[in-house]
C-alpha cells in the first residue's frame, strides 16, 4: 500500500522521533527507556493524525452535516499504536525507522497499556464500528466512560479468579486530549418542587463531566472521528471548614462521589450500593453526552424540532437507554419544548441496538432504586408508558415499561427508538419473536436486522501478517477496505502451491504462540497439534463448561487407549467471569484443576494439552485468533445474539465448531455445511426440551460416557485436596442444566471427533481453512455500518 503522507519520509519519522524524545519526554535516545521510544513513536504518529482529524471536522461544520453519536458503556478500543501505523500507511517504515534506531518495533508496541474499557464483544464491536465510521468517512462521536480502571486485571491463585485493579492510566496516555471546555452538571437524587406550573427537580447531588477525546483514523488516513469519553471531577472543591475539623472523610465527600463514578467499569452490583452505582455512571455517560449534542447543535441551529434531521443517537445495548427520559427532559424542563413534541423529536433521533435475549442483561431497575437517584426521569418514564398506553388501547395490560415495580430498560429503548436492530439473522427474527413479541405487533418494521462484523484493518492486516502478506501476493492490493474481494482466494484454494504457502502462514503463527505459552504459562505445546480456542467472556450459556467436559473425556479415552491414532490437541481458553457471578467462577476454577492433572499426566504427553491464560484481552485475542486452528462457538441456540469473536476465526483461516446460535447461522451459510461442524439442538428444539423437567438426567442416562466424567468429577479427580469441591456444579448439570450441556454433550463429542478426521486430513483441512477465509468478505463491519448508515442513521459518506 502507498504511503498515506507522501511528504514523510524515513528520514523525516526519525527527525520526529527523536524532537518527541527531546523536546516531548525530556530524554537523550542514550539513556531513552522502551517507554521514551514508545511515547516518541506515539507522539510522531498522532503529528501525522491531526491533519485528516482537523480537516474532518471543518467539513462535517461546513457542509453542515448530520452527525452519528454513538452511545456505549465499553468501547474495547486495545492499543493504538499498532493500528494507527497501519491505518495511515507507517507500518514498515516504523519498523524500520526503530530498527535503525537500534530499538525493537515489536518491544514497543507491546510496551502499550491495553486499555480495559470493557467485557467483551460489546465493546469491542463499539471499537470496530468507531474505525469502520472512520474509513468510511460517516462524521461521527463516540461517547462512553474514561473509567480508571476499567475492567479488573484477572489473575489465577490455586486455579481461582482473582480480581485486581487495572492501571492503563498509570502512565501518561498519548492518545487523548483534555478539553476542560466541554463540561458539563449531571445531577442525581434530591427531590421534585411544582414551580410556575411545572415540575422542577431540585438534585440533592452533581458532578462535573469532563471529556477527553481521542482521535480515530480511518483506513489510509481519509478521514478521522472522535471517542469521546468522560471523566467525573467534583462540582466543588473539598469540605476545608469540616477538614479542619477533621472531619476527613466527610470533607472529601463530593470527590469521593466522582473519582468513584469513572472509576471502574462495571461495578458489582450485588448489593444495593453497586445498583446505585451502576445506574449513576450510565445516566453520567448518557446526560454528557446529551448536553454535548445539544450544545454543538444549538451553535449552528435554533429549531430543535428539526434535531433528528442533523443527529442520529445510537444507543448500544439497554446501558444508555436512559437517553430516551433525558433528551425529553432536556429538551421539555430545559429548553421549553412541550412534552409530547419532545418525546416525538427525541424518538426520531434514537435507535437501539439489542444484543441479548438474557433477561438478565436487560436491565431492570427497582423502581425505588431508579426514583431515588433520578427522581425526575421516574417522572418522566411513567408519563412515556402512558403515552405509549394511550396511543395502543391494544396493548396487553401485561405489557409496559413500568411492571411489578420496576423499569424495564428494554421496553423502554424500544418504545424510544425509531428503529431497533437485532445483530444476526436468527437474533433478529428472535427479538420479533420471543423478546418483543407484543411490542412488534404494535410497531411493524421497527425491527431490523444489522449483523455484525468487525474490522479487517485491525483483525487480519495488522494482527495476521503472515496471512495478509499472503493474501495481498495473491490477489493485490484494496481487501483491506473492501473485503468481499477475498472470494478472489476461491479459485486459488485449488491450487497445491497456495495452500502450501497458506499452512505456512498458519504454522508461523502457531509456532510463535506456541513460544508465547512456554514463556508465559510455563506449559509446553507442540505447534503442530490442533490449537483448539475458545475465547470470550466466562458464562453458562457460552458453555465453557461443556468444553472442558469433553476435554476430560478425550482424555481419559487416552488414557483407556494410549497407543490409539490420536490427533494431538491444545484446548486454549481465555475468558473473564464477573466478580458476582459464582457458577462462572467455578468453571473457571474447573478448568484450571483440570489443566494442572492433565498437563502433569505423563501418560497423554503431547497428545492433550489445557492452556489458559490469565487475563485475556485484546492484545491476547492478537496473538490467538491467527494461531487457530478450530474456533469453538458453542453457546446454547438461541442464546448468543450474534458473536464477533466467530468472524475474528473465520477470517483468520480457522474452522467453526459450533451450534445454530447467533452469526454462527451466517457463516454456515457463507462457508458451507462441508466447513462447518455444526451439532447441536436448535433454539427451537431447546425451547422444547426445557419443557421435560428431567431432561438433563435422562440425556446424562443416555449418554455413554457423560456419567463416567460427571463421577470423575465428583469423586474429586482434579481436586484431590478437596473431594466435595464440584459437588454444587456437578448437582447443576444433573438438575438445573437450563443451558442444556447435558443435552448437546453426545453430539458435541460426535463433533470434536469429526474436527479430529478432518484434521488428520491435512490437504482437506487447509482447503477448510482456506475457504472460511475466502469466504469471509460479509463479515466485515464496513458493511455492517453501511447498513447502519442507510437504514438507521440516514447520513451519507462524505468521502
Amino acid at each position: 500500500m502507498q504511503v498515506t503522507d507522501q511528504s514523510l519520509t524515513p528520514n523525516l519519522l526519525k527527525s520526529d522521533i527523536l524532537r518527541h524524545l527531546t523536546f516531548t519526554l525530556g530524554k537523550d535516545a542514550d539513556t531513552a527507556s522502551i517507554y521514551d521510544w514508545r511515547m516518541s513513536l506515539s507522539y510522531a504518529m498522532r503529528d501525522r493524525i491531526m491533519e485528516p482529524w482537523f480537516a474532518s471536522t471543518r467539513r462535517t461544520w461546513a457542509e453542515d452535516r448530520k452527525r452519528v453519536y454513538y452511545l456505549s458503556m465499553e468501547f474495547l478500543i486495545g492499543r493504538l499504536l499498532e493500528d494507527a501505523t497501519v491505518n495511515l500507511g507507517l507500518h514498515e517504515m516504523a519498523a524500520k525507522t526503530l530498527a535503525d534506531l537500534g530499538q525493537d518495533f515489536r518491544a514497543i508496541i507491546g510496551n502499550e497499556p491495553d486499555a480495559a474499557l470493557g467485557n467483551g464483544g460489546l465493546g469491542r464491536l463499539a471499537a470496530c464500528f468507531m474505525e469502520s465510521m472512520a474509513t468510511l468517512g460517516c462524521p461521527a462521536y463516540g461517547y462512553g466512560i474514561r473509567y480508571e480502571h476499567g475492567l479488573f486485571v484477572q489473575r489465577f491463585e490455586g486455579g481461582q479468579q482473582v480480581e485486581a485493579p487495572e492501571d492503563w492510566l498509570g502512565q501518561t496516555n498519548p492518545w487523548e486530549f483534555t478539553r476542560p471546555e466541554a463540561a458539563y452538571t449531571i445531577p442525581f437524587k434530591g427531590h421534585i418542587e411544582h414551580s410556575g406550573g411545572k415540575d422542577v427537580w431540585v438534585p440533592g447531588e452533581s458532578v462535573i463531566a469532563s471529556a477527553f477525546d481521542t482521535p480515530v483514523i480511518g483506513w489510509q488516513g481519509k478521514w478521522a472521528n472522535t471517542l469521546r469519553l468522560w471523566g467525573a471531577k467534583p462540582t466543588g472543591m473539598f469540605d476545608l471548614a469540616r477538614f479542619n475539623r477533621g472531619d476527613y472523610a466527610a470533607a472529601a465527600e463530593s470527590e469521593t462521589l466522582a473519582r468513584t463514578l469513572s472509576r471502574v467499569l462495571y461495578p458489582d452490583d450485588t448489593t444495593y450500593a453497586g445498583k446505585e452505582l451502576r445506574l449513576k455512571q450510565e445516566f453520567f455517560l448518557t446526560s454528557a453526552a446529551l448536553q454535548d449534542i445539544l450544545r454543538r447543535y444549538l451553535a449552528r441551529h435554533s429549531d430543535l424540532k428539526a434535531l433528528h434531521k442533523h443527529v442520529a443517537i445510537q444507543m448500544n445495548d439497554t446501558h444508555p437507554a436512559i437517553a430516551g427520559p433525558e433528551l425529553i427532559r432536556l429538551l421539555h424542563d430545559e429548553h421549553g419544548m412541550e412534552f409530547t413534541e419532545a418525546l416525538e423529536t427525541a424518538r426520531a433521533c434514537l435507535g437501539y441496538t439489542n444484543h441479548t435475549l438474557l433477561p438478565e442483561a436487560l436491565e431492570r431497575w427497582a423502581t425505588f432504586t431508579f426514583g431515588n437517584v433520578l427522581p425526575r426521569h421516574m417522572q418522566i418514564v411513567e408519563r412515556i408508558d402512558h403515552w405509549h398506553k394511550d396511543e395502543h388501547h391494544s396493548r396487553p395490560h401485561y405489557i409496559g415499561i413500568v411492571k411489578h415495580h420496576e423499569v424495564r430498560m428494554g421496553e423502554l429503548a424500544f418504545v424510544m427508538a425509531h428503529k431497533v436492530n437485532g445483530v444476526s439473522a436468527l437474533h433478529s427474527d428472535l427479538v420479533k419473536t420471543n423478546l418483543f413479541p407484543e411490542l412488534n405487533k404494535l410497531h411493524p418494521g421497527r425491527i431490523i436486522n444489522q449483523t455484525n462484523g468487525v474490522t479487517p484493518r485491525r483483525w487480519l492486516k495488522m494482527c495476521n501478517p503472515p496471512l495478509a502478506g499472503l493474501i495481498t501476493d495473491t490477489i493485490g492490493d484494496g481487501w483491506e477496505a473492501d473485503l468481499d474481494r477475498l472470494k478472489e482466494l476461491e479459485p486459488h484454494v485449488k491450487k497445491a502451491g497456495f495452500l502450501k504457502a497458506f499452512d505456512a502462514a498458519k504454522r508461523k503463527n502457531k509456532v510463535a504462540l506456541s513460544n508465547w505459552i512456554g514463556t508465559e504459562c510455563g506449559v509446553k505445546v507442540n505447534p503442530d497439534a490442533l490449537f483448539d480456542v475458545q475465547i470470550k467472556r466466562i458464562h453458562e450459556y457460552k458453555r465453557q463448561l461443556l468444553n472442558i467436559l469433553e476435554t476430560i473425556a478425550r482424555w481419559d479415552a487416552i488414557r483407556q487407549n494410549p497407543g490409539g491414532d490420536w490427533v494431538p490437541r491444545v484446548k486454549i481458553f481465555g475468558g473473564k467471569s464477573a466478580p458476582g457471578y459464582a457458577v462462572a467462577k467455578e468453571i473457571i476454577h474447573l478448568i484450571n484443576d483440570v489443566a494442572e492433572v492433565i498437563n502433569n499426566d505423563p501418560e497423554t504427553g503431547d497428545l492433550l494439552k489445557v492452556v489458559y491464560p490469565a487475563n485475556y484481552n485484546v492484545s491476547m485475542a492478537e496473538r490467538l485468533v491467527p494461531a487457530t486452528d478450530l474456533s469453538e462457538q458453542i453457546s446454547t441456540a438461541g442464546k448468543e445474539a450474534s458473536g464477533t469473536g466467530n468472524m475474528k476465526f473465520m477470517i483468520n483461516g480457522a474452522p467453526t465448531i459450533g451450534t445454530l446460535d447467533g452469526a454462527n447461522v451466517e457463516i454456515l451459510q457463507e462457508v458451507g455445511a462441508e466447513n462447518f461442524f455444526l451439532f447441536g439442538l436448535t433454539a427451537e428444539e431447546a425451547m422444547k426440551r426445557r419443557q421435560d423437567p428431567d431432561h438433563s438426567r435422562h440425556a446424562i442416562e443416555a449418554s455413554p460416557v457423560l456419567p463416567d466424567v460427571l463421577q470423575m468429577i465428583a469423586e474429586g479427580r482434579f481436586s484431590p485436596g478437596q473431594t466435595d469441591r464440584y459437588h454444587d456444579l456437578v448437582h447443576r448439570v444433573w438438575h438445573h442444566d437450563y443451558f442444556l450441556v447435558a443435552a448437546d454433550f453426545d453430539a458435541y463429542l460426535a463433533a470434536q471427533a469429526a474436527t479430529d478426521a478432518a484434521y488428520a486430513d491435512r490437504k482437506r483441512w487447509v482447503k477448510m481453512a482456506a475457504l472460511n477465509t475466502a469466504r469471509s468478505g460479509f463479515f466485515s463491519s464496513d458493511r455492517t455500518i453501511r447498513g447502519y448508515m442507510k437504514d438507521i442513521w440516514s447520513v451519507e459518506s462524505a468521502l
